[in-house]
């Protein structure tokens, strides 16, 4: 099927979803209305509906149809989803967005950064401070390693820009799976230093390891954010297990 009528079709329930003109706990028009609608195949309809039960925006009821079980977000906040760039986040969390690199350098993994981040002791790594401006205001600040081998010819106008962009398009490397973790912890001297935190001393930090097609992780980061503007939200599915005998 067309890939570029399946995301098309996608992209147009999301966004008909989000501004509520399908609202939350309605059905989505029938498979044989949208077939209609949009001029194309069940499967291309299917596919498009399977990405957004995926990302949690609408629930398949057996003999029944699509129901909408998105709700808006809070737009005060900075919503995170799945794997995705800082400028795709920002897109679709609606704001204005730039970039400026505070740092960047080669370094190799010691036993300390082995131990943090799960990088081979020895391994060449781009070490990269970032501060994420949303809306004019210093709000996140980006601390990434990436692995030289599997990320080569990094730049700092590379990293002003979008790495996973570069990543995908230029090195043609696939961005599979990432393990993130969630805390809040204290702010330290360069957070003071480079966001804007009025009165807060904490941040919520989210940390991810992020793996290749080869199964190599390529990526350490950890993002650091304001918490009165984060907000983190996943769609979970519980798993009926049969009863033993």
């Amino acid at each position: 099927m067309p890939k570029a009528k399946y995301e098309s079709i996608y992209k147009d329930l999301k966004q008909k979803i989000e501004s509520q003109e399908y609202p939350c706990q309605e059905l989505l028009p029938s498979e044989n209305t949208m077939v209609e609608i949009y001029g194309c195949s069940r499967n291309t309809i299917r596919r498009a509906v399977a990405q957004l039960v995926e990302e949690g925006y609408v629930q398949s009821l057996h003999g029944k149809g699509v129901r909408v079980i998105y709700q808006p977000v809070d737009q005060a906040s900075f919503y995170i989803g799945g794997i995705e760039s800082f400028r795709e986040s920002a897109e679709r969390n609606h704001r204005q967005t730039s970039t400026h690199v505070v740092q960047f350098a080669e370094i190799s993994a010691d036993e300390h950064i082995h131990t943090k981040t799960g990088f081979p002791t020895g391994s060449i790594l781009y070490y990269i401070q970032r501060v994420r401006y949303l809306d004019g205001k210093a709000l996140i600040l980006d601390i990434n390693m990436f692995l030289k081998s599997q990320v080569p010819g990094l730049t700092p106008e590379i990293a002003e820009g979008s790495i996973y962009d570069y990543i995908e398009k230029e090195l043609g490397m696939q961005i599979i799976t990432s393990k993130r973790t969630m805390t809040v912890e204290h702010t330290t001297q360069v957070d003071e230093k480079y966001l804007e935190l009025k009165d807060y001393n904490c941040l919520a930090v989210v940390t991810n390891q992020t793996y290749n097609a080869d199964g190599i992780m390529f990526e350490y980061t950890q993002s650091r954010h304001r918490p009165d503007f984060f907000r983190f939200q996943e769609t979970a599915t519980r798993k009926h297990r049969q009863e033993t005998q």
